[in-house]
């Protein structure tokens, strides 16, 4: 079920956009709670590729392991981390526009659990306070 959908256009054409946004070294300087990450998969990003973030939420380091789920070259790509019981999903896709590239980004959470699922519209807006403003940092470190 989602829970954050968000768009931006780029002034930058499709394959440069897409390309930034999937090299994921780059996260640091589009997430703000991002302080790090470790590619842990080699050779190009593709389905089953898993890289390692380290996020700061309220004074405390939380890494989580992340899985690209499916790619489409210059198209689409999907993100999973799973995680004491909350799987967070983030989908992505790239569309050519007049001024640049249309991204058009939307997040899905599913809970297990009772504590989760009670607490589920807390982490949301935890999740949704931490990466509201990521396409707007991706436009800003693509455009710059």
């Amino acid at each position: 079920m989602s829970f954050m959908t968000q768009s931006v256009v780029i002034e930058r054409p499709v394959e440069e956009v897409f390309k930034a946004a999937v090299d994921f070294s780059n996260s640091p300087q589009i997430m703000e709670a991002v302080v790090a990450v470790e590619l842990l998969s080699e050779g190009p990003v593709r389905e089953g590729y898993k890289f390692k973030e380290t996020r700061e939420i309220r004074g405390r380091k939380v890494s989580a392991v992340i899985e690209v789920t499916a790619i489409e070259e210059n198209r689409s790509y999907s993100v999973k981390s799973v995680q004491s019981g909350l799987d967070l999903r983030y989908h992505y896709q790239f569309e050519p526009a007049p001024n640049g590239t249309k991204v058009v980004f939307q997040g899905e959470l599913f809970t297990q659990g009772l504590r989760n699922t009670l607490t589920r519209p807390l982490i949301k807006q935890i999740i949704k306070k931490e990466d509201q403003n990521h396409l707007q940092h991706l436009k800003k470190f693509i455009e710059s």
